[in-house]
């Protein structure tokens, strides 16, 4: 691709493409193509003038080179770029358009159109709102669009149309930029939270289950889900039986029975069972939709401070409408008298803390933190107490397989290829260490197993060739299963040297050990900042809880720096810990990444799961961060923190500056019609403000 170096300085270049004109999807292609890069921070590609502005590492000395060079290779055609189906650049053009054409059609009137057609204009358009103002009437309410209602009626009435039209168009323009950051706001999280869906398993024509990209995944396809996994696309069940969580599509709190010919939906949780389900939409066809009407049908997505904004500025009007009554009872000035119906706090109320909250949520997306609702960046700011499950949490998300140990004289390449073959129906980072150790060693492991159970907090339950087979923690194969060890000197020195410096997976064969695999787990390098950090922006308690050994837990709890840890533990005792803080009078933050952390993350004012972890964890949590660096906990403390501060300042500077208008206007030092600008003026100016990044 042809194009010219128009501006460069230390670590920014713009250049122009050499082309006629650029569609959005050909802009979109090249945004994702040079954001793709590992040099490029940053890129902004413009369709409307074919130029790309690229931020790059200016340290890096071949960063330069490295970006002319993929501008040059560049092919809208044959580059392979993934672009997501939803990109916001279409959402974008819609609302940039509709704003210049209402800022040009007020131009028009002011300066172009003779008086006689603006007042008409203004009395036809005034209509629409005089109406809103009496149906609101109608059902006895004194809300804001009476209040509305009445200013713009009083204007008309007075003659003066121009005060009328400038309120109508300020309404208009403070509607346009609420309606819009909101929905840009939704479309970012929606975008998030669509392409959470990753992989699923298909059932072939032969029998076999085959692990594939749910984008290769067809209408027709036969796919199988589990226990605790995310169902990725719509279908109708085939056979099997489980109880889905619905809650995320169509609000029943409860879980829903399915079986055989019941309809499952893209997006809900099987908590319980098995479902083999006909699909019957591809990715794309309806997931998105479905996401974004629950985001903004979702009641997580206001805050208690929205809630109260709402409400103060509806109740703050007919303060307005007294005001404007007993100033013109005592004064006869009907000039003075507006100045209540001219200035009021709703307006600005209403609009600047819904456009906060939402710019707070967008701003914790581009940090690759995804928050289902503004509610629960208020429960973050407000908690004093976090708590963290250790394994894939506190430690990496990518543990690894140090040993495996075999008792019974069994063969241990074969107990790592079985014990992969269980764990791969359930992902978890344990899981995986174990499935990527068989493939590290070459291991295939065919599907020789019967029906999988997955018991949760303690294993997985399944039949090898008649026998039973399990996998899972000591508490399960010993105390639940009532398993033995091996009853050989050699098989019981062994078990009596396990080491405890690593989590031990235990894998029985008809009732008896059959082999420990030895799981390394190191913490993360930023765990001990990370915590440190944690105290430091306000959490009073930091609290650890895992399954592993009490001795294991107290070397990494002292490492850590914990205020206090727990060992040992099941999922109901991480959330009967919770419902302990709550009862304590504290609020509680729980971050955690498996099937088991569910109840707890629930169970928490805010729930934080990690990226990498079960799928049930990431759509149960309220929130979810990448598996990259926990610094984004307190990331999202500091954002949630400058939330708060934020709106506090908004309604000091709010109730300040329209109170002095309301009192220069009752003191004749200020027209209505100026007043009314000034507060409109105000509105857009807090609201646009609000839009600005917290950090």
């Amino acid at each position: 691709m042809k194009c010219r170096i128009l501006h460069e300085s230390g670590g920014r270049m713009r250049v122009r493409m050499a082309q006629r004109r650029m569609t959005m999807a050909q802009a979109d292609r090249l945004h994702y193509y040079l954001s793709a890069l590992p040099v490029v921070s940053k890129v902004t590609v413009s369709d409307r003038t074919m130029d790309a502005t690229i931020l790059y590492d200016k340290k890096n000395r071949q960063a330069r080179e490295n970006i002319i060079s993929a501008l040059s290779t560049f092919d809208y055609e044959t580059s392979e770029v993934e672009v997501p189906e939803h990109t916001g650049r279409e959402l974008s053009r819609t609302y940039e358009d509709k704003l210049f054409f209402l800022v040009l059609g007020r131009a028009v009137r002011s300066f172009v159109l003779p008086d006689p057609v603006n007042r008409v204009y203004n009395l036809v358009k005034a209509a629409r709102y005089i109406g809103e103002g009496l149906r609101c009437l109608w059902r006895g309410k004194l809300e804001v669009p009476v209040l509305d209602a009445t200013t713009i009626s009083v204007s008309l009435l007075r003659g003066d149309y121009s005060t009328a039209g400038s309120v109508m168009f300020l309404l208009d323009a403070g509607a346009l930029l609420e309606e819009w950051t909101h929905k840009k706001s939704v479309d970012d999280l929606a975008q998030r939270m669509y392409l959470n869906v990753d992989k699923a398993w298909v059932r072939t024509e032969a029998g076999e289950e085959v692990l594939v990209s749910v984008r290769d995944v067809k209408p027709g396809d036969h796919v199988v889900v589990r226990t605790g996994n995310v169902i990725p696309l719509d279908g109708i069940v085939e056979s099997g039986e489980g109880s889905v969580n619905q809650a995320s599509m169509t609000g029943e709190s409860l879980p829903v029975r399915k079986d055989a010919g019941a309809y499952v939906y893209a997006g809900t949780v099987l908590e319980e069972g098995e479902l083999e389900f006909r699909v019957e939409k591809a990715l794309g066809s309806g997931r998105y939709d479905k996401i974004v009407s629950m985001i903004e049908d979702s009641e997580k997505l206001k805050s208690a401070t929205e809630s109260r904004a709402a409400h103060l500025a509806d109740s703050l009007v007919p303060w307005s409408l007294g005001g404007t009554v007993l100033t013109y009872a005592i004064t006869r000035n009907a000039t003075r008298a507006l100045s209540f119906l001219m200035v009021d706090f709703s307006c600005a109320l209403k609009l600047a803390m819904p456009i906060t909250v939402l710019s707070a949520m967008r701003e914790c997306s581009d940090h690759h933190i995804n928050v289902k609702g503004g509610k629960f960046l208020e429960a973050v700011a407000q908690a004093d107490t976090i708590v963290f499950d250790k394994t894939g949490t506190l430690t990496k998300a990518t543990p690894s397989v140090r040993e495996v140990i075999t008792f019974g004289g069994q063969n241990e390449p074969e107990m790592l290829r079985l014990a992969a073959c269980l764990e791969e129906h359930f992902p978890h980072s344990i899981a995986n260490a174990v499935v990527r150790e068989a493939e590290k060693r070459d291991l295939e492991h065919e599907e020789r197993h019967a029906k999988v159970e997955y018991v949760v907090a303690h294993g997985i339950a399944s039949s090898i060739d008649g026998v039973r087979a399990l996998i899972g923690s000591y508490h399960f194969i010993f105390e639940d299963e009532n398993c033995e060890v091996p009853d050989t000197e050699e098989d019981r020195a062994r078990f009596e040297s396990l080491p405890d410096d690593c989590s031990l997976l235990y894998l029985a064969l008809g009732g008896t050990l059959a082999a420990v695999i030895c799981i390394e787990d190191p913490i993360r390098p930023e765990a001990v900042r990370v915590v440190d950090d944690l105290h430091a922006v306000g959490f009073s308690r930091v609290v650890m809880m895992t399954g592993d050994s009490r001795k294991t837990a107290a070397a990494v709890a002292a490492r850590l720096g914990m205020d206090d840890f727990y060992a040992e533990v099941l999922p109901e005792d991480k959330a009967a810990f919770i419902r302990s803080e709550h009862e304590a009078g504290r609020k509680v933050v729980m971050i955690g990444d498996g099937i088991n952390d569910s109840p707890a993350l629930s169970e928490a004012d805010a729930g934080i799961a990690i990226a990498a972890g079960a799928a049930i964890a990431r759509e149960i949590a309220d929130i979810t961060i990448s598996a990259d660096d926990l610094r984004e906990l307190v990331v999202l403390r500091r954002i949630s923190n400058a939330l708060m501060a934020r709106i506090d300042g908004n309604y000091r500077r709010i109730m300040t500056f329209n109170g002095a208008l309301i009192a220069l206007g009752l003191m004749g030092r200020m027209p209505s019609a100026r007043a009314a600008l000034l507060h409109n003026v105000s509105t857009i100016y807090f609201s646009v403000d609000s839009m600005k990044n917290l950090l």
